[in-house]
C-alpha cells in the first residue's frame, strides 16, 4: 500500500486543534493586555469599551464584534465570498469564550505598581502574537477581524498591510470616540495600546519561525 503524502497538518483534525489552541492563546493574551490596564489592542480596543458601556463581559462583545465583522465581510463579497469561512462563527464564540475564562483565571494574580502592569502588557502582546503564528499555521479559517481586511482588499486596490493599518487605526478612534461620549473619560486605549499596534506585528515574524519549527518537527 503506497502510504499517504498528506503532511499531518492537512489532517482536518490536527488543523482544528492548531486553530482553537491559537484562539485560546490569543484570548489569554487579551485578558492580560486588560490585566495591565494600559490600554487592550486595537482589534480588542471597541469589545473592551463596549463591555465597559453595556455591562457585558469583554468576551461577550468580542463574540458580537466578530459576528458583525462576518457579517460584513458577507456583505462585502455577496457571491464572492467562501462559505467555508463561516466557520468564523464558532472560532469567534470560542475566542470569546476563552478571553472570560481567562480573565478568571488571572484574577487573583497581583497587579500592583506601573512596572508589573508593563510586564502584564508585555506578555499579552507576546501571547497574542503567538497565538497569531499558531493560527495561521492551522491553515483553516482566518479571524473575523483579518477576514474583513482580506475581503476590502479582495474588493479595492489596495495592499493589505496598508488596509488592516487603516484598519486597526479606525478601530481605535471608534474606541475613543465611544469612551468619551458614554462613559465621559479615556478607557482601554492608552500606551499599552500603541505598544501593542507596533510589536504585535514584528513579534508574530518572529513567532512564526518558532511555529516553522514546531512544523517539521511534527512532520519529520
Amino acid at each position: 500500500m503506497r502510504q499517504s503524502n498528506r503532511t499531518p497538518l492537512t489532517h482536518p483534525l490536527r488543523r482544528i486543534l492548531f486553530l482553537c489552541l491559537g484562539l485560546m492563546i490569543m484570548a489569554f493574551g487579551v485578558a492580560f493586555s486588560i490585566k495591565a490596564g494600559l490600554g487592550t489592542s486595537p482589534i480588542s480596543s471597541v469589545p473592551y469599551v463596549t463591555s465597559e458601556i453595556s455591562g457585558l463581559s469583554v468576551g461577550a462583545t468580542t463574540i458580537i464584534m466578530n459576528f458583525l465583522f462576518v457579517l460584513i465581510q458577507i456583505a462585502i463579497l455577496r457571491r464572492q465570498y467562501d462559505w467555508f469561512q463561516i466557520l468564523q462563527f464558532p472560532a469567534a464564540i470560542l475566542f470569546g469564550f476563552t478571553i472570560d475564562v481567562a480573565e478568571w483565571v488571572i484574577a487573583p494574580l497581583p497587579c500592583s505598581g506601573y512596572l508589573m502592569a508593563w510586564v502584564y502588557c508585555a506578555l499579552g502582546i507576546v501571547l497574542i502574537a503567538f497565538g497569531v503564528s499558531v493560527e495561521v499555521m492551522a491553515n483553516l479559517v482566518t479571524t473575523a477581524g483579518e477576514g474583513i481586511v482580506l475581503a476590502i482588499c479582495q474588493v479595492a486596490p489596495v495592499k493589505f498591510g496598508n488596509m488592516k493599518m487603516c484598519f486597526d487605526v479606525t478601530l481605535v478612534c471608534i474606541a475613543i470616540v465611544l469612551s468619551l461620549v458614554f462613559l465621559g473619560h479615556l478607557s482601554g486605549v492608552r500606551e499599552g495600546t500603541i505598544a501593542a499596534a507596533i510589536l504585535v506585528g514584528q513579534i508574530t515574524k518572529q513567532t512564526n519561525k518558532l511555529t516553522k519549527k514546531v512544523e517539521l518537527a511534527v512532520l519529520s
